[in-house]
């Protein structure tokens, strides 16, 4: 028996990186598993490894940054498995390098949209779906940047920090009723919001700055992730939870 055995997740932006791996861990302890992406075919492979696996997954093709995407997601999670006890938002993007003042107003607009909005967007519907179930658990993925500042980055950092404070909210007001709301940090991993955008030299030199002295791999996070959302982490709610290698240490 699975940590998650008979429990209905959904993962989004589940297509690479993090989001594949929560899922394929999520699946491999007995949970069925919702995978959205707006790469389809990420998505779909990530499916695919998990009923190669003998796990049970479903694929929705979705724009996070899209309230209506995330009510459909919710609604054919409970059409396909049943019910919503697990979710976790994990979309997001980088967005543009550039200072506070130069930065681009639609570069801003699409990283709050996908990695902010989308948070509150998914939790929107998730949340009433729990409530009818008695219970749930939500894992948003925030980022080290949602304790500290980085130059270059203030849509990213600004988004992160909202996830931060919203899971705190919805923990505060929803804890009572059986849902538990955490937040997760990772610091940097080796995903291909890295490795398909930054030179091998940009890699090595984001390594320095985590004392472990190496970026993160994918199912490290996926780890914590997975005990958050199981029922040994029964008392875990409301807080933020860093997988970094002692970046935020110093």
């Amino acid at each position: 028996m699975g940590l998650l055995s008979k429990k209905t997740a959904i993962v989004t932006g589940a297509g690479s990186g993090i989001g594949r791996s929560i899922a394929e861990l999520y699946a491999a302890n007995g949970a069925s598993v919702i995978v959205t992406d707006i790469d389809e075919k990420g998505g779909q492979a990530t499916v695919d490894a998990i009923l190669k696996a003998n796990g049970q997954a479903h694929f929705i093709k979705a724009d996070s940054s899209k309230a209506g995407d995330n009510e459909k997601i919710v609604q054919e999670a409970v059409a396909k498995f049943g019910k919503v006890d697990i979710a976790c938002n994990n979309a997001g993007i980088g967005g543009l390098a550039a200072p506070t003042g130069e930065y681009p107003i639609d570069a801003w607009d699409k990283v709050i949209a996908i990695n902010l909005s989308g948070v509150f967007y998914g939790m929107r519907y998730q949340i009433p779906a729990m409530l009818l179930n008695k219970g749930g658990v939500i894992i948003n993925m925030a980022s080290i940047l949602g304790q500290v500042g980085f130059a270059g980055s203030p849509a990213y950092v600004a988004a992160k920090h909202g996830v931060v404070g919203l899971t705190k909210t919805a923990a505060i007001e929803y804890s009572s009723k059986g849902i538990r709301v955490v937040a997760v940090g990772p610091g940097f991993i080796e995903t291909p919001l890295l490795t398909d955008k930054l030179p091998e030299e940009k890699m090595k030199a984001l390594a320095t700055l985590h004392p472990i002295g190496r970026l993160g791999k994918p199912e490290e996070v996926a780890e914590l992730v997975l005990w958050l959302s199981s029922e040994k982490a029964s008392f875990v709610t409301g807080g933020y939870y860093a997988v970094d290698g002692a970046y935020l240490a110093p």
